[in-house]
């Protein structure tokens, strides 16, 4: 049997009005759900931004309470002593709170001066003498030191120039004693010498990479080109003091230290002098990069500042002059520095030694001094029976060494006023600059 589709819904009960416009709910309702949505978020954003700003700032205050900020780990921090955090019921308004200035951080408190000399100062270890350059190396990374370094301890650099050991080592302990840190100490002694000083003592491991030096030839000067080349590597050294092993100490490390410090000269012996040990040694063939005129004789023991000893291990010009026409009985350690600083540099050179020396007897070599020779009046005439200047002043403390003393006399040396007298001032902050100060007239 075929079957007939169905029929369709019936339309007689439906309004036409309801078939052309179905019923939708009111949009009013729809509109104030949405805005209460969109109110409520911005209300929650502002809220969470204010409390992290509030919050936030509280954390700054609470630094010195809390570890916040911190980068150890764990294990290495120490317990925390908790503590409440800061009411926020401070009694301000909001706008107050708001205005209020921002905390910042507190910049470090500024360097302290260098201390005055007498203690021991805690700075770092100078650099490593055993580092294998080469002299021409060497003496290129010391002309490109700094000339001066500010933010360091100032130090002094005793540089001995020896054959051996030194000799008057025991007097010398005694001497820097206390003073840790305000000294560095170099020795350039025969590479033939295979003596070693005990780790307790300041010359422990202080020997520098030596060659051989010939007396009166121009290989001198090239040790002492090396000993402040050495020197010039530690940048906390400030003044150089050039002494032989038998050179002594006049005065106690704070008298020495706040006289070199405080000068405004250096101190290279220089002169003109006429005859056959003077300017009878110049050679023509120096001219005319240096003259006759510009020839000058002096101590090779000197004292001189940073500025000047990079000066000296940079020299290009001078020093290879010398060492080509100033062999034999030229002499060139009593020639090369007094004529060199007279030439570049002589208006800031006090044109004296600080080492005392006898030559009154006469002779190539100064004369010696053995234990007879040692009594309280001798080491007081040579401390104070001059006259000179100081920074423009007079005074009677012209000399600070002296030389030259054997190892015989060390035993006088060790005892009664001179001994009593290097210990002087030591620990005293003050005493450094009365000793000098008293001196000037």
């Amino acid at each position: 049997m075929k079957m007939s589709p169905p029929s369709p819904p019936s339309m007689k009960n439906q309004s036409p009005t309801a078939s052309k416009h179905p019923i939708s709910p009111s949009p009013l309702p729809n509109f104030l759900c949405h805005l209460f949505l969109i109110v409520s978020a911005l209300t929650f954003v502002f809220l969470l931004c204010f409390h992290n700003k509030t919050y936030s700032f509280i954390l700054q205050i609470s630094t010195t309470q809390f570890s916040f900020f911190t980068a150890q780990s764990p294990l290495q921090q120490p317990p925390l002593d908790v503590q409440d955090p800061p009411s926020f019921a401070h009694g301000k308004s909001e706008e107050e709170r708001l205005m209020a200035p921002k905390i910042q951080e507190i910049p470090p408190p500024p360097s302290s001066p260098p201390p005055s000399p007498g203690g021991d100062v805690d700075v770092q270890e100078p650099p490593d003498l055993a580092h294998g350059m080469s002299d021409e190396e060497l003496l290129l990374k010391a002309s490109m030191a700094p000339k001066t370094q500010e933010l360091r301890v100032p130090k002094v650099a005793f540089m001995f120039l020896t054959r051996g050991p030194v000799v008057l080592a025991p007097l010398w302990e005694l001497f820097f004693k206390g003073s840790r840190g305000l000294f560095s100490i170099y020795v350039h002694s025969n590479p033939s010498f295979n003596g070693s000083e005990p780790e307790g003592s300041v010359f422990h491991g202080r020997r520098i990479a030596s060659k051989e030096v010939e007396w009166g030839n121009v290989d001198m000067i090239e040790a002492e080109r090396r000993l402040l080349a050495n020197a010039l590597l530690d940048f906390s050294n400030q003044y150089f003091v050039l002494l032989s092993e038998s050179c002594i100490p006049l005065y106690n490390f704070s008298t020495i230290y706040s006289y070199l410090l405080n000068s405004t000269h250096n101190f290279v012996e220089s002169y003109d002098l006429e005859g056959p040990v003077g300017r009878g040694r110049y050679h023509r063939d120096m001219g005319p990069t240096i003259t006759l005129n510009d020839w000058r004789k002096g101590s090779q023991w000197f004292q001189m500042d940073r500025s000047l000893a990079i000066e000296v291990v940079s020299d290009k010009t001078y020093f290879p002059i010398f060492q080509y026409y100033c062999s034999g009985s030229c002499y060139a350690d009593e020639h090369y520095l007094p004529t060199f600083v007279n030439m570049k540099f002589g208006e800031r050179n006090a044109n004296r030694t600080l080492t005392w020396v006898d030559w009154s007897r006469g002779g190539p070599h100064p004369s010696k001094f053995i234990r007879p020779d040692v009594t309280n009046e001798f080491l007081e005439r040579l401390r104070s029976g001059s006259s000179c200047e100081y920074n423009g002043r007079k005074t009677n403390v012209c000399f600070l060494f002296a030389r030259k003393f054997t190892l015989n006399a060390l035993d006088r040396l060790l005892r009664g006023r001179q001994s009593n007298m290097l210990l002087t001032s030591h620990g005293n902050s003050n005493s450094s600059k009365l000793d000098v100060q008293s001196c000037l007239i």
